[in-house]
């Protein structure tokens, strides 16, 4: 069976920092190129960052662009994403996928970032 699991998040204040973690088994982890998306209150999905299979190759929405940073771990099938200098607007809940399901609902739960002063 698929599983994600997604920690790390909290309630910081704005320039604050976090990394947050997923935990994925049920597939070879280290064949997918995988992403962050988030959801915000009210809002949509929005794509947040992805690297390739190997670690790489990233990519970045200009919204988080110099602020986040992605990586991996094949060997511990986990996926990172080092959140700096966060902003009110980087609320939301976080959700690691698989690149080619990111247009799909999550399969993980979810870790919320909350950033307020």
């Amino acid at each position: 069976e698929l599983r994600m699991v997604e920690s790390g998040g909290g309630l910081v204040q704005p320039g604050d920092a976090l990394r947050l973690s997923c935990v994925v088994s049920g597939f070879t982890f280290s064949s997918w190129d995988m992403s962050w998306v988030r959801q915000a209150p009210g809002k949509g999905r929005e794509w947040v960052s992805t690297i390739n299979w190997s670690g790489d190759t990233t990519d970045y929405a200009d919204s988080v662009k110099g602020r986040f940073t992605i990586s991996r771990d094949n060997a511990k099938n986990t996926l990172y994403l080092r959140m700096n200098n966060l902003k009110p607007e980087d609320t939301a809940v976080y959700y690691c996928t698989k690149t080619v399901e990111r247009q799909l609902p999550p399969r993980g739960q979810g870790t919320q970032v909350t950033v307020s002063s």
